[in-house]
């Protein structure tokens, strides 16, 4: 079998759209169903294109204070009652990061992922033709890093290091030992910019399956290791 082509990351927007979206609905989805305790969370997958610059995809560090100060993560939070998953997705990217984006502009989703934390999150995948409006909410939202698409394909990002090597992101050594095998996923995509589950796996399942096309099968997340930091 020929190997699915990657997405043509020196393309222009309209050619991810276009690939991206034929991807996203050919993929069996796995949703997590509601039961007690189970929260929802939707948060955004948006890649964009600058002048001149490569297609990226937005990744934010939060602010130093609330739930998950400091932490790398994707624009996103609660599903408040009576949203869907798609309506509060782009009102988060909104809130945090001062983007809008209609709902056209949704590519589909991927997996729910169950996060330790007791929230069901549903990453869900847009595109957006300009980024320059980015403003950061300075309550929610420390810094907004674009991550290029070929960097986040790239073979060497993916990495699995043994529990006891992981440490807090903020704190991460870019000289963590890797370990043979599985284990915790690190999604090392820049200089002291690694990146764990829950948003590291659904960075990983976004790679997997949008941009390198890997059968559903193989590019599942729900399993994998969350640190110990994110269980609450």
């Amino acid at each position: 079998m020929e190997p699915s082509p990657r997405v043509p990351f020196a393309g222009s927007i309209d050619e991810f759209r276009v690939l991206a979206q034929s991807r996203l609905a050919r993929f069996p989805r796995i949703e997590v169903p509601d039961s007690p305790g189970v929260r929802r969370a939707a948060v955004v997958l948006c890649v964009v294109e600058e002048p001149d610059g490569p297609l990226s995809v937005i990744v934010i560090k939060r602010a130093y204070r609330g739930r998950n100060a400091g932490q790398w993560g994707l624009p996103g939070g609660r599903v408040d009652e009576g949203e869907t998953a798609a309506q509060a997705a782009l009102r988060e990217l909104h809130e945090e990061v001062g983007l809008r984006a209609r709902p056209d502009d949704l590519l589909g989703a991927l997996d729910d992922f169950p996060a330790a934390s007791g929230f069901a999150i549903t990453p869900l995948v847009l595109a957006l033709t300009d980024a320059s409006r980015t403003r950061p909410n300075p309550d929610e939202v420390y810094s907004v890093h674009l991550v290029d698409l070929a960097r986040l394909a790239a073979e060497d990002t993916p990495r699995w290091v043994r529990a006891e090597d992981a440490v807090r992101q903020a704190q991460l050594r870019d000289d963590a030992a890797p370990a043979d095998g599985t284990g915790l996923l690190q999604m090392r995509l820049g200089p002291k910019m690694t990146i764990h589950p829950p948003t590291g796996a659904m960075l990983w399942q976004f790679r997997e399956v949008v941009l390198l096309g890997t059968a559903a099968s193989a590019a599942r997340v729900a399993h994998f290791s969350q640190p110990d930091w994110t269980h609450r």
